[in-house]
């Protein structure tokens, strides 16, 4: 079933992630899904259905994958929640109903829960919910939701309204401050950096819709999709064209911990396919890269919220540093970015791309269309891919764009957006570094490439002292749950 809005802010994550909860007390295995490309709401999935969080986005990686997505990732669950983005209509920008709530609930070919804000109204609900019902009739709105319901008396003026139009009341939520999640700058906070009192509040949040909500109504719901007429997506099959004889196992970090938790799980599992080991750590906190690390994976985050950790740990920077140098591969996405250039916010960083970043007051959001400028070991120019930013920081080349030229980098992406056309991130040797986050599902070269680029990397320097050197005697074994990425299966 998919939870979608009429607009955002009204209650869509506190509905969905209650009733993954809620569900998954009575028993059921529980699938939480996102649409569109977010990393915090997936965050607070996971927590509720203890099942790795995952994203539909008819964008990234195409409407024909959504179907084989949701089945990959619902398989073994008994129900798959999908909570949706913005408005149900609201897709991306200037391309009609694609990448929106709506969009992907026909390719699921889902019914929909309507979350409606019934905050200072009554009657006109059901005008509301009726234009929501009619807009596409091939969307099908089979339940609604009220939250912010001011009282009893409240709810039975809701009830009465839209009795009328034969759409299901499944359930009516209490205007509740105790039920609210923590926002900052680009929406709630990822639910690892605060895993206690994020599992306080989704366990008040499973108890309150168990009270307020008819779950019998919305399993029946949900049971009420048709059969999914599609073949599960498979990163080992997706790959098996390119793979030719089993690959030698390669060693790739991935960056984990709060500063860094911004990852698609379908990019993991296709480097499981293609024969990486995945090594998780902290750059905040363990002070040597994972040993036989071949390739290093800086995934996005809030690196400028642990600025001080980062810049304390002097000794994995360097590592990280001596690793680039080196030629390994290293893909970076906009908060790996930040921690590779020279400073963020006046702190030292990694010191490998010539530029200093700082947070703003600007927001910059968007789908994007990319080529690729520039070759590395996994991506060749001119390459074409789609991809997403979100961010508030801004990277100025240290001494200006021809410094940077001079000193052998270039520009990694041409980016094109309804706004135009620019040049954006940076690569040398086997950096690629840059503000654009893919989804590889519908890219899978990309993973076969960094594996490839990385096993390569490996045999040429066996024998000799990796840079990335050992763990320090009594550190941690390298998990990648330890550190907030998950293993894939």
């Amino acid at each position: 079933m998919v939870i979608a809005g009429t607009g955002s802010g009204v209650g869509k994550t506190t509905v969905a992630c209650g009733l993954i909860a809620a569900l998954r007390a009575r028993g059921e295995r529980v699938q939480g899904f996102k649409v569109g490309p977010d990393y915090i709401d997936p965050s607070y999935h996971a927590l509720a259905s203890g099942r790795p969080g995952r994203n539909l986005d008819a964008y990234l990686a195409g409407p024909e994958l959504v179907a084989p997505l949701l089945a990959h990732g619902a398989a073994g669950a008994t129900v798959a929640v999908v909570e949706g983005v913005m408005g149900m209509f609201d897709g991306a920008s200037g391309r009609g109903e694609l990448a929106s709530t709506a969009h992907v609930a026909k390719l699921a070919a889902a019914p929909v829960l309507l979350v409606v804000d019934a905050q200072a109204t009554a009657r006109s609900v059901a005008a509301i919910v009726h234009g929501f019902r009619t807009f596409d009739p091939a969307v099908r709105v089979a339940g609604v939701i009220f939250n912010r319901v001011g009282s009893p008396h409240h709810e039975q003026l809701l009830r009465e309204a839209v009795a009328p139009l034969g759409v299901p009341v499944v359930g009516a939520l209490p205007r509740d401050p105790r039920l609210a999640t923590p926002e900052r700058h680009l929406g709630l906070i990822p639910a690892g950096e605060r895993e206690a009192a994020a599992r306080r509040t989704l366990a008040e949040l499973g108890e309150a819709l168990a009270r307020h909500l008819d779950l019998e109504l919305a399993m029946a719901i949900a049971r009420s999709a048709p059969p999914l007429e599609t073949a599960p997506w498979s990163p080992s099959a997706v790959l098996a064209p390119g793979l030719g004889e089993q690959p030698q196992p390669v060693t790739v970090a991935v960056a984990g911990g709060p500063a860094f938790s911004f990852l698609y799980r379908e990019n993991l599992e296709l480097l499981a396919a293609a024969g990486v080991e995945l090594a998780a750590f902290d750059p905040a906190r363990d002070e040597e890269l994972p040993a036989g690390t071949a390739g290093l994976l800086l995934a996005g985050g809030f690196p400028e919220r642990y600025s001080s950790e980062l810049a304390a740990n002097a000794r994995l920077r360097a590592a990280v540093r001596d690793l680039c140098a080196a030629g390994a591969p290293v893909l970076a996405e906009c908060g790996g970015l930040l921690y590779l250039c020279e400073s963020l916010d006046g702190k030292p960083m990694c010191g490998v791309v010539p530029a200093r970043a700082r947070m703003t007051e600007r927001l910059t959001l968007g789908y994007r269309e990319a080529q690729a400028l520039a070759r590395t070991g996994w991506l060749a120019a001119p390459a074409a891919v789609r991809g997403h930013e979100f961010h508030y920081s801004q990277v100025e080349p240290a001494d200006g764009e021809q410094l940077a030229r001079a000193l052998g980098w270039q520009s990694a992406w041409l980016l094109r957006s309804r706004a135009g056309e620019r040049r954006e991130g940076f690569v040398r040797g086997g950096v690629h570094a840059s503000y654009l986050h893919t989804h590889w599902a519908a890219f899978p070269r990309i993973a076969l490439g960094f594996a490839g680029a990385a096993r390569a990397w490996a045999s040429r320097h066996a024998g000799a002292p990796v840079a990335a050197g050992q763990r320090p005697r009594g550190a941690r074994e390298s998990a990648p749950r330890a550190s907030g990425v998950a293993q894939p299966t």
